[in-house]
């Protein structure tokens, strides 16, 4: 500030001292002096306008300083924390994005493996199904052959008969004095009796002794599987005993046209079970005209054996074979 002031003071010198001097020396230079002193001026004048420009410019500057120097420590603190905030939150996003990479993969896995039990649930469903179907058609294709096989071939009304040439005697109790008495107003039931479906006490037939046969002419050649014989319960029997039941049983097949017989099956015809018993046949893979039943024993009646029913289960033979 002093040095730029000192010109100003020798210009407005030389101004003083021209103008005293001015009635006495006139030259040249004077007005060279002026117009110098005039571009001083200008100049100090250009500087001063530089001066405050710096000055305001430098202000925001310092005050913005001196604010940083006493705030810096707190802006530290806070970028500080922040940058603490922000790891903490970085690390639990990790975490989480880290459980949930996990979670995703296990539920997938998980996800597959359903999938694969759903598609092998499929597989079985679809298997079950036509298993189903199997069963209900073999359901069907059995209860076709019970029926058929359970069918009654020794029935007089379809056309079966006996053949009484082999079929044993009918009880006759002349005898007996009492049975002569009992039976004066009746006849004996014939051995067609076993034939019919009346199983009535007393309406069967009654065989001569404890052992008898009884040959049955069949309505067609038949593959037979089984017989059923029925007798009557103790309890509705009019003696009050079964003792006339037939016991062991013998069951042929009878070709009639060559007289052979072929064994089907022995069997015990049990008082204490149902009334009406069945009794598989043994396959032989041949159909027979007729069949011949042979009781071989009773439950303990030595006159006559009492048979009420007999009935033949089993395939009538196809055309081809009925020759």
């Amino acid at each position: 500030m002093a040095r730029r002031k000192a010109p100003q003071k020798r210009c407005q010198g030389a101004l003083n001292d021209s103008s005293d001097s001015k009635n006495d020396e006139q030259s040249a230079g004077e007005a060279t002096g002026r117009s110098h002193c005039q571009a001083r001026r200008q100049k100090m004048a250009v500087h001063k306008k530089r001066y405050l420009k710096f000055v305001v410019f430098l202000l925001p500057v310092v005050l913005a300083g001196v604010y940083s120097g006493t705030s810096l420590p707190v802006w530290t603190m806070r970028a500080k924390a922040q940058r603490e905030d922000l790891t903490w939150a970085s690390a639990a996003e990790k975490k989480m994005l880290r459980n949930l990479h996990t979670f995703l993969t296990e539920h997938t896995q998980n996800l597959h493996l359903l999938l694969e039990e759903v598609a092998q649930l499929g597989v079985e469903i679809s298997s079950l199904k036509k298993e189903r179907q199997e069963l209900n058609q073999a359901a069907l294709e059995l209860a076709s052959e019970i029926y058929v096989g359970r069918s009654d071939w020794a029935l007089k009304s379809s056309g079966a008969t006996i053949d009484m040439q082999r079929t044993s005697k009918t009880y006759d109790c002349k005898e007996n004095w009492v049975c002569r008495v009992l039976w004066f107003f009746r006849t004996p039931n014939p051995p067609d009796t076993i034939l019919q479906p009346d199983v009535s006490p007393e309406n069967c037939w009654p065989l001569q002794g404890h052992q008898g046969q009884v040959v049955i002419r069949l309505p067609a050649r038949v593959h037979l599987t089984a017989v059923s014989v029925q007798h009557i319960y103790k309890e509705v029997s009019p003696s009050g005993t079964v003792t006339s039941a037939p016991r062991d049983i013998a069951v042929f097949g009878v070709n009639a046209d060559r007289e052979e017989e072929t064994l089907l099956g022995m069997f015990v015809y049990n008082v204490e079970k149902e009334a009406i018993q069945t009794f598989l046949l043994k396959d032989t893979h041949r159909a027979f005209s007729h069949i011949k039943l042979i009781v071989e024993s009773n439950w303990g009646n030595t006159a006559y054996t009492c048979i009420y029913r007999v009935q033949v289960h089993g395939k009538m033979a196809k055309p081809e074979n009925l020759n």
